[in-house]
């Protein structure tokens, strides 16, 4: 059997992640909802899932895909031109390593929201929508009530969570708490009995090293493809 992580966005979706997929969704293919994310998965290379892939690709434009780079799904896309293919890597922590950062660390709530969505569109941590927050739960770090950093929780497979959302106010950089934050989330996660997970650009090597040195190391080589906005009629 395959790990988990290997498809970590179908087996999210058909899984602990279920109520965020879309009602055209089914046991062949899922989206997740448009305003959650942007993933979607085939099950497998049948006619009948990619026939469903193709069609909830059309239907809600602007999709991507993430698939282990070396995995039998990497080239089972939906019939929809394809924008761009970014290599990522795919990391895992089953410890956090020794540090502490004096950073005040609070939890994010639904009134947070549209600060939320306006620093990832400032920084780009990766896809986010207006209710990728509900995914959570999110921590952050505010300076004088406005929110300038922040991290949480994204996909949701078993025996694993992602961390993902981390970003910093290109302003508040350098004081650490992309790590506090970091920490703050793995620690709850590490808690639970779960490892964590998370995704890096694979060129990134500066985000590489940033988490390496909390305890994460590289488990697999994945591609992010990322389809056309224009595709479908949006309906």
């Amino acid at each position: 059997m395959s790990h988990p992580l290997d498809r970590a966005v179908f087996n999210a979706l058909t899984t602990r992640l279920a109520a965020f997929a879309t009602p055209e969704s089914d046991a062949s293919a899922v989206r997740i909802d448009p305003e959650v994310g942007v993933f979607l998965a085939a099950a497998d290379a049948s006619p009948e899932a990619r026939r469903t892939l193709t069609a909830l690709a059309r239907r809600h434009p602007g999709a991507g895909l993430v698939e282990r780079e070396d995995g039998p799904m990497a080239e089972v896309l939906p019939e929809v031109a394809i924008d761009r293919r970014i290599a990522l890597v795919q990391m895992t922590a089953t410890a956090l390593t020794a540090g502490r950062a004096e950073v005040a660390v609070e939890p994010l709530t639904e009134a947070d929201a549209p600060e939320m969505l306006a620093l990832a569109t400032l920084t780009r941590p990766g896809p986010f929508r207006s209710a990728t927050h509900r995914l959570g739960p999110f921590v952050g770090v505010k300076q004088g009530g406005k929110l300038v950093a922040m991290a949480g929780r994204r996909l949701r497979v078993d025996g694993f969570t992602e961390l993902s959302g981390v970003c910093t106010h290109p302003d508040h950089r350098g004081r650490g708490y992309a790590a506090a934050l970091s920490r703050a989330v793995v620690g709850e996660i590490l808690a639970s009995g779960e490892a964590a997970f998370l995704h890096a650009f694979a060129d990134h090597d500066a985000t590489i090293a940033f988490y390496r040195g909390l305890g994460f190391e590289i488990r697999a080589r994945m591609t992010y493809t990322v389809l056309a906005e224009a595709e479908g009629d949006g309906a």
